[in-house]
């Protein structure tokens, strides 16, 4: 808010209205934004968004890799999702430059595809490895902020500015046989659900110039969004159900979208407060980190002992298109949080967790 207040961009009104949301929001006082952000004035840039996709991307990759010990050159596809920083060339081949992976690597760069798009990369790379043999495929999640922070006084876009973060995963995945012993989760399930036929769903988050002819670019949030949300849910779990019933699951991960969008799954899906606690603790810790959500969720049930061999997990993504996508695992054997500080973000503080989350906070929030 202070930031909000200094650069003189919006008006006394939408002010107040930030600072009521950030108040409800669910997000606490840790969360991230970008340097560029930080500065008074702001200077977005595109070297600054390149800036700050290779400091997630790349800490998230030197992380996996470190503690895989696989070699970059070994890694046969790559699949990156991130929904609005789509420079050229492509956040997939800033990772091929960097890690110098080899010249007949498999890559797709995923955009425009919301917050669910991690489990789509994750569907992707199911159907890849069904066909390449003896291969590895590294999934590279994330959001942009610098370039997507809205300037202007349209408040279905300024809802954005209020919850989404910095933030990004990397995840490895194995079809050799050999590396079985070696793997945390089996991916047992994924399941895909698209609304986009619809016109109301189709425009629920949609990217545009605002309605104050301002030509201020932001991404608009529809005030059916949460009932979109709800039928897609309900079609996933209809495709999904006869696969396997949910409560056959131990763990939840469920898009730490926002406060409203967790109490609506939280009632649909009847499930307790422990149930819940990864996801809403991953949004007051990191706020909205888009795609890589999830991660954050399943990491903090790992860093609280909590899964154990044989346990499923269900991640629920939801994005703009509008989608709603499941992917289930089962866990290979019991997580020790000892062993996971060189790529679990809540090991250090895990212990201050879970936290009692007002419905009223002061948004006097502290973003590093």
């Amino acid at each position: 808010m202070d930031r909000s207040q200094r650069v003189g961009i919006f008006s006394k009104d939408n002010l107040a209205f930030q600072q009521n949301i950030l108040e409800r929001s669910g997000l606490g006082q840790k969360t991230y934004v970008p340097e560029a952000l930080l500065r008074v004035p702001p200077n977005p840039s595109m070297s600054e968004a390149r800036k700050e996709a290779e400091t997630v991307m790349f800490g998230a990759i030197d992380a996996v890799l470190e503690k895989t010990g696989v070699k970059p050159k070994e890694i046969g596809i790559l699949v990156v999702n991130c929904s609005l920083f789509n420079p050229t060339p492509s956040l997939s081949a800033m990772i091929v430059n960097k890690y110098k992976l080899r010249e007949n690597i498999l890559t797709y760069n995923l955009g425009g595809m919301g917050c669910s798009a991690g489990l789509i990369s994750i569907d992707l790379v199911k159907q890849l490895l069904q066909v390449q043999a003896n291969s590895y495929a590294l999934v590279v999640s994330t959001e942009n902020i610098t370039l997507n922070w809205y300037t202007g006084n349209d408040r279905s876009m300024l809802l954005s500015n209020c919850i989404f973060r910095m933030g990004g995963a990397a995840v490895l995945f194995s079809n050799r046989s050999s590396d079985r012993r070696l793997s945390k989760y089996q991916l047992l399930h994924t399941v895909r659900t698209h609304k986009g036929a619809d016109d109301n769903a189709f425009n629920s988050a949609y990217h545009c110039e605002d309605k104050n002819n301002n030509n201020k670019i932001g991404v608009s949030l529809s005030k059916d969004l949460m009932k979109i949300a709800g039928e897609a849910l309900k079609t996933n779990i209809a495709t999904l159900g006869p696969l396997l019933l949910p409560l056959a699951f131990e763990h939840f991960c469920i898009h730490a979208g926002g406060r409203a969008v967790l109490d609506e799954i939280q009632k649909n899906l009847d499930l307790s407060e422990w149930q819940m606690e990864p996801s809403r603790m991953t949004l007051n810790r990191f706020g909205n980190t888009s795609s890589s959500s999830v991660w954050y969720e399943l990491s903090y049930s790992e860093a609280k002992g909590r899964i154990k061999r044989g346990d499923k997990t269900w991640q629920i993504g939801f994005g703009s298109g509008f989608k709603c996508n499941s992917a289930v695992w089962r866990a290979l054997r019991s997580i020790d949080p000892s062993k996971e500080k060189k790529t679990n973000p809540w090991i250090d503080e895990i212990h201050e967790f879970p936290v009692q989350v007002p419905r009223i906070s002061s948004s006097s929030s502290e973003s590093r």
